[in-house]
């Protein structure tokens, strides 16, 4: 068992990523916006002092939020993700063991014996993940999952502790858990936070204090061991390889209203090519296939319609160009034509590793070894710098369906061609 588990956490990411490339907003307010450009997904530090609210829609608060001099940004998934790359490759240079949780968030193993001082390494995680990546991070030990979870929140909350709260002495993890909210323990929800306030649970320590058996029989097995994590007991260890996934979605709204077969074809054709990227880099072939289209549920003066549909293939496979093939006759059985179409996805699972595939004796045509090479050189041009592959089922316009990105930053570490230019 290691000495300590450290949870160490990206403060507000998505808007730390936009300015560490643009030092001129230093100060100002920024959010995040979701896909075409909606609600706010994330929030400076500085947005978040005027009041601005996670997964408020952008139109509703956009002139007052301007007006204080806020700026905003288009979700820009190839930066993010490229920097929390980044931060993780630092991490695991000075941890044993790292469990990537989210896009901005890891647990480590702390060890005494290697690292000395746990909160004087804490500091130095700090220094290092901001020295090399220029973001910076909050750090929070404890004996378990949960307690560094709130760890980490002291740690963000309180710029008194330095970004690091260790939470090892009992003393002071009681001292935290009498003046913390109940909803702001990992795991506990809304819903389950309203169930326990009405019991007169309203902070950790209430929580802690009451009866585990009376818990587990309200609530269920996950709350009991919630609390024996909040105790110092560890219910959950360190998972270092990230469990096989089960599906692969891809999925977006449409950057204006879809009302005619071919634009939703073509964008579906977008979704499963991307969808197809993602099965080959987890090593995978899918078996199920299902596509799904849908109107706005929001509009009162549209008919609202939601459909999906889905196949089983004979044979696993990852090749794109046969699970394009899918597309033309599973959209016509659900498609209407009297419909303004706001969204549509494609959805991959029932997956086989690619190395235990079994040919079917029944099947017209067998998976041919030419496909795994034709796709394996497609994706190593597609992740190259030299240009893209693309399927011309995909169409070549796709102003109809492709997202709203009005504030999309440049791919600042992945794409030379964005990078600013200095004119003499």
């Amino acid at each position: 068992m290691p000495t300590a588990i450290a949870l160490v956490d990206v403060n507000n990411f998505y808007a730390s990523c936009e300015r560490l490339f643009r030092p001129d907003l230093k100060g100002v307010p920024i959010v995040v916006l979701s896909n075409n450009d909606g609600c706010v997904v994330a929030r400076s530090a500085e947005a978040k002092r005027l009041g601005i609210k996670m997964g408020v829609p952008y139109f509703q608060i956009r002139e007052r939020y301007e007006e204080q001099g806020g700026t905003w940004f288009s979700s820009n998934y190839a930066l993010y993700g490229d920097m929390s790359n980044r931060v993780m490759t630092t991490l695991e240079s000075m941890a044993p063991t790292v469990e990537v949780y989210s896009i901005d968030e890891a647990f480590i193993e702390l060890g005494e014996f290697w690292a000395g001082d746990l909160m004087e390494y804490g500091r130095q995680i700090r220094q290092r993940v901001q020295q090399w990546t220029g973001l910076t991070v909050g750090v929070g030990i404890a004996p378990t999952k949960t307690l560094a979870k709130l760890a980490n929140y002291a740690a963000k909350k309180w710029p008194a502790t330095g970004g690091v709260v260790d939470l090892r002495d009992e003393e002071r993890r009681a001292k935290l858990m009498a003046i913390t909210p109940v909803d702001e323990i990992w795991g506990i929800g809304r819903q389950l936070t309203a169930k326990l306030t009405a019991q007169g649970i309203t902070t950790v320590a209430g929580l802690v204090a009451a009866d585990p058996k009376s818990l587990r029989s309200r609530y269920g097995v996950v709350v009991e061991r919630t609390v024996q994590e909040l105790r110092g007991i560890p219910c959950a260890d360190l998972e270092p390889l990230a469990p096989t996934k089960q599906q692969i979605i891809c999925s977006r709204s449409f950057g204006a209203r879809i009302t005619q077969i071919g634009p939703m074809r073509e964008a579906l054709a977008g979704y499963m090519e991307r969808a197809a990227e993602k099965l080959r880099a987890e090593g995978q072939r899918c078996r199920h296939v299902t596509l799904f289209i849908r109107s706005s549920p929001f509009s009162e003066r549209e008919t609202y319609y939601s459909n999906q549909i889905a196949t089983r293939l004979s044979t696993p496979t990852a090749d794109t160009r046969e699970l394009l093939a899918q597309i033309e006759p599973l959209l016509r059985r659900i498609w209407r034509d009297d419909i303004r179409y706001m969204k549509g996805g494609v959805i991959l699972a029932d997956f086989t590793p690619m190395s235990m595939q079994q040919g079917d004796l029944f099947a017209a045509e067998q998976q041919s070894p030419r496909s795994e090479a034709l796709m394996q050189v497609i994706d190593k041009i597609n992740q190259g710098r030299l240009g893209k592959v693309y399927f011309a089922a995909r169409g070549i316009d796709r102003s109809e369906w492709m997202m709203k990105r009005e504030q999309l930053s440049p791919r600042y570490t992945t794409c030379i061609s964005e990078l600013p230019a200095v004119k003499a």
